[in-house]
């Protein structure tokens, strides 16, 4: 049944304002999102949120106060949030995402993408909830594409291997949850340095300095907000028919390189683009990324479940609040 909670509001009148409390509805379908501060993670809460379902998020450091605070790795305070709030769903977003930090700290990358998500899927378990499990393209090695579910994993980096690893512990410990694989995100940002794709506006707007950019590694840019909706529509599906369970892949159908990306951005905004440099050996420093790991989407697709954003659309969205040129902004926005 839909509940019902009283809710705080401020209500404005001549010469006074007054705090009153409203009955608000509060949906019967509960979703618990982990990772709720990240980029990946607000897009989910804000999607389950807007369309009848009663979402709560968690994060850690940025939590409060509009999340939950919660430590993944304190298993007691797991238990506590999830035997407490009963969710139907539990989408997993939150991990140690970046494959040069992974490398750099494997033993604490290896506690949350592995150790917490197993943990979480056995407490999903116990409260006979559909777990989703944010995996990656990472997990292939590039070198066979386009990758189905079936086909044999092989991590190049420490990354791919610990979000690899954290799959099996996620279907070991609930044998009805899914692993969703998803490729490289961008979206509405906070700060560009959130994702892979919006950091390079800078060097795209910095137009008289000229940049270097990867045009080796063959990438699918996709938008969280598909990512979100994807994971709402498995979600409800899954209420409806319980075999829904396993692994599937979701990604965007445009491929680029980053040099092709920074491109796009820049026609996008009607910037030069001269000055970017198309680099197009395999990079040398860091962790190793799989030149090509095109995920084949079309397991979800066949279920009716999808949505994609076309590149430029979406990358014009997420970055024009960080546009120099304010002309530009006012010309095109107001």
């Amino acid at each position: 049944m839909v509940g019902r909670e009283k809710e705080l509001k401020i209500r404005f009148a001549p010469g006074r304002c007054e705090l009153v409390e409203e009955d608000v509805d509060i949906p019967s379908r509960r979703a618990l999102i982990t990772g709720a501060t990240g980029l990946l993670g607000r897009a989910v809460f804000k999607e389950f949120n807007e369309n009848n379902w009663n979402a709560v998020g968690c994060g850690y450091r940025r939590a409060q106060p509009r999340f939950e605070q919660i430590n993944l790795l304190d298993s007691v305070a797991v238990h506590d949030i999830i035997h407490d709030f009963q969710p139907h769903v539990i989408v997993h977003c939150a991990a140690e995402r970046r494959p040069d930090v992974v490398e750099n700290q494997p033993e604490a990358a290896s506690q949350l993408n592995v150790a917490a998500s197993g943990n979480l899927a056995k407490e999903a378990a116990g409260v006979g909830a559909f777990l989703i499990y944010i995996s990656t393209d990472y997990v292939f090695d590039g070198t066979s594409p386009p990758y189905k579910e079936t086909d044999v994993p092989n991590p190049l980096n420490l990354y791919g291997k610990t979000k690899l690893e954290g799959e099996k512990a996620v279907l070991e410990n609930n044998e009805g949850a899914a692993v969703l694989r998803i490729p490289i995100l961008y979206g509405e940002v906070e700060r560009l340095e959130e994702s892979a794709v919006t950091v390079m506006f800078d060097k795209v707007q910095f137009s008289n300095k000229s940049a270097n950019m990867d045009h080796w590694q063959q990438r699918f840019p996709t938008n969280v907000k598909d990512v979100a909706s994807v994971c709402r529509q498995l979600a409800e599906k899954r209420m409806l028919d319980p075999s829904i369970r396993g692994t599937f892949h979701w990604s965007g159908n445009e491929q680029m390189t980053k040099y092709e990306m920074a491109c796009a951005i820049a026609d996008a905004f009607n910037l030069p683009s001269s000055h970017l440099r198309p680099i197009t050996d395999c990079p040398v420093v860091g962790a190793l990324r799989p030149r090509n790991a095109q995920l084949d989407c079309s397991k979800l697709e066949m279920l009716g479940i999808g949505q994609r954003t076309p590149f430029r659309a979406g990358i014009k969205e997420s970055l024009w609040p960080f546009l120099i040129d304010k002309r530009w902004r006012q010309t095109v926005f107001h």
